[in-house]
């Protein structure tokens, strides 16, 4: 036993002397960048049909013996000296520009989105396609609100928006994928959630229950329809689902704006439903993972991934760390708790 404790004290001892010295590195960094504009981000574009091509000669080389894999690179370089000889092939091969988004409840992925699509925007045209990866449950009204604005400049740009759902695209997500002309989901990725709510506790009568008094001021009628520290009233319940309601119904109006042929009132329930069954609902045109779709569209059109990527700060990127790590801890022992099941 007091091995343990001994060593339980040396680990408590090791983990303060990292985080001081991450500190200290963090604090180091912020003074040397203190007064420097922050750098500008760097847009990333990649060959996505380079990459499937590599993929297949790789397993080719694997496969095939040497005489087998001559004798195939001498096929094909018949078949490619033959394309370029085509008089009747098209003179540029349609262009696919592929983004990526994978939100969290703030939407911070709209920050790289905006630049990924103003950059597409100067050479894109109508005969290309813009396919979103979009991955999201959704999150702050504004945040989607902007998300979704950024979306609608490629349909106003008449560039042929197509939007992937591999996994979900819930309430704020949804209203992203609405916009596309098309909207492709995986079998069993969630989808829907047209609906709005909002959630606070409130600790007035445990503060009362102590003779602690907290006082809200506003000026304005409304200006705190509900507190988690005041006193909240039915007036201010009403105004606050009222606004609540408006929301909804500017949702709905999104919505059916791009997508008419739903029956709105069915959907816009805060319900989800899979693939399968979104898929009889209107609320997507086709089943089909983005992977095969892709695919599909690579042998015959250029594909080219975007990423714009900011530059992070020391202290930035210490910090989406230790984020990142207390993220996992607390979804794994939430999973526990509510013994939550994956299938």
């Amino acid at each position: 036993m007091e091995f343990f404790i001994e060593y339980a004290s040396f680990l408590a001892k090791t983990v303060t002397l990292v985080i001081a010295i991450l500190v200290v590195l963090a604090s180091f960094a912020a003074l040397r960048s203190k007064g420097r504009r922050k750098s500008a981000g760097q847009l990333q574009v990649s060959k996505l049909n380079d990459f499937y091509k590599g993929l297949r000669e790789r397993l080719e080389q694997t496969l095939l013996d040497k005489d087998q894999l001559k004798a195939l690179r001498k096929t094909q370089g018949k078949v490619e000296k033959a394309e370029k000889k085509r008089k009747d092939k098209p003179a540029v091969k349609p262009r696919v520009f592929v983004l990526d988004f994978d939100g969290d409840i703030k939407a911070s992925a709209t920050e790289s989105l905006r630049h990924e699509i103003t950059a597409l925007l100067t050479l894109a045209t109508p005969k290309d396609e813009v396919v979103l990866r979009l991955e999201s449950g959704g999150g702050m009204v504004h945040s989607y609100g902007l998300a979704s604005s950024q979306l609608v400049r490629i349909r106003q740009a008449g560039v042929p928006l197509t939007v992937c759902i591999d996994k979900v695209a819930a309430s704020g997500g949804y209203m992203m994928a609405c916009i596309g002309e098309k909207i492709i989901s995986a079998p069993f990725a969630i989808l829907g959630s047209i609906g709005v709510v909002a959630q606070l506790p409130n600790v007035n009568r445990l503060l009362k229950k102590h003779d602690i008094d907290f006082e809200v001021l506003t000026a304005g009628e409304y200006k705190r329809t509900l507190t988690v520290f005041g006193e909240n009233t039915e007036k201010g319940r009403e105004k606050f689902q009222e606004d609540l309601d408006i929301t909804h119904e500017l949702f709905k109006n999104f919505v059916s704006n791009y997508r008419p042929q739903l029956a709105i009132d069915e959907v816009a329930t805060g319900e989800v439903w899979l693939g399968v069954a979104a898929l009889g609902k209107g609320l997507v045109d086709e089943l089909k993972t983005s992977d095969e779709y892709l695919a599909e569209r690579a042998k015959g059109a250029e594909l080219y991934h975007l990423h714009y990527a900011e530059r992070k700060s020391l202290q930035e990127r210490v910090g989406m760390a230790a984020s990142g790590s207390v993220d996992r801890v607390l979804l794994s022992w939430w999973s526990r708790l509510t013994q939550q099941r994956f299938w």
